[in-house]
């Protein structure tokens, strides 16, 4: 062997159980393509998804038994259509696999309580498939309230709209959290991991189009804090609406404003220099960003012992049993 390639990070042998869901193409391509990852496996039922990852080139589609039974495996990619995640969550978990689990991660707490202690009983690494973990907007504006820059929190805002039209709404429509549990659960994870759980959850599940059908189209939560609120929005009712998505801290110094979400773009405003920042509203220069490549890289170097996780299975136990209670399904 080689010096250069003795100093290569060891690869980890991964698979995906599942593909089917909207982020499994581009987190697929990144394993693919990543040195830190040898791709082992792929499963997947739907014949139209198979159809659509085939662009990718060739892959090893492998049986789901086969995959669960390869000890040489070391970590799962679950992302499957969502009734399903949790299942093949926990089937990957009980077959001693660290996990990659897409968002959300479970539709009853009966499911996360079992991943959760799946994953504690037998150490395994899990991480939540949430796509702003790692935008580097968001981060920095959680630096900057997490050290204090912005002063005490006393607000947050943060809202993501999309439109559908009538032939996606069943399928928005297959949980009774609706919009909130689809995309809003983005949000609330951002806020769960700045504050904590919240003292108290007040939910608007509200239908508001004109589509006969029972979809929650329209929602909101307030998550209340000791001294603090946060007030979600999410809708799938707006035009043009990924340039409007937004995160906005509020701090007895100054706020924090993450608008767009993607591409991330970041705005501070401060009453008093603090940290890097200045008095005064600047816009904060970001380094390159690609959706699902830091998470990806992160889960490699945790499970390579280099750095833990940022965030923990109590993390996403917090994060997910706020979602089911802002959607109405705890």
């Amino acid at each position: 062997m080689s010096a250069a390639a003795a100093l290569q990070p060891r690869r980890l042998r991964a698979a995906f159980l599942g593909a089917a869901h909207s982020h499994a193409f581009d987190k697929l391509r990144i394993v693919k393509d990543s040195p830190d990852y040898e791709l082992a496996g792929v499963w997947e039922e739907s014949a139209s998804a198979r159809q659509t990852l085939e662009k990718l080139g060739p892959l090893p589609w492998r049986p789901k038994n086969g995959i669960l039974a390869d000890r040489g495996i070391e970590v799962i990619f679950v992302e499957s259509d969502v009734p399903q995640i949790p299942l093949l969550a926990i089937e990957a978990l009980e077959a001693g696999k660290h996990c990659h689990i897409e968002k959300p991660i479970a539709d009853t707490r009966a499911r996360l309580s079992r991943i959760i202690a799946l994953a504690r009983e037998k150490r395994l690494v899990i991480q939540g498939g949430y796509m702003w973990r790692y935008n580097p907007a968001v981060e920095k504006a959680l630096e900057a309230a997490r050290q204090g820059w912005l002063g005490d929190v006393y607000l947050i805002h943060a809202r993501m709209n999309t439109l559908i039209g009538p032939e996606r709404r069943p399928e928005w429509n297959r949980f009774p959290g609706g919009q909130m549990f689809e995309q809003g659960a983005h949000l609330i994870d951002i806020v769960v991991r700045l504050m904590g759980r919240p003292q108290r959850i007040t939910k608007f599940l509200r239908h508001d189009s004109p589509f006969e059908d029972a979809l929650k189209d329209n929602t909101a939560a307030v998550l209340e804090y000791g001294r603090a609120m946060a007030i979600i929005t999410s809708s799938v009712l707006q035009p043009n609406a990924g340039q409007h998505r937004t995160l906005e801290i509020f701090g007895s110094n100054g706020n924090a404003v993450v608008r767009p979400i993607e591409p991330p773009s970041l705005e501070i405003d401060l009453a008093k220099p603090a940290g890097p920042y200045r008095a005064g509203r600047q816009r904060i220069e970001l380094p390159p960003y690609e959706r699902f490549v830091g998470d990806i890289a992160a889960l490699a170097r945790a499970l390579r012992g280099e750095q833990p996780l940022a965030t923990t299975a109590e993390t996403e136990l917090a994060v997910h049993e706020t979602l089911l209670e802002s959607s109405g399904m705890a």
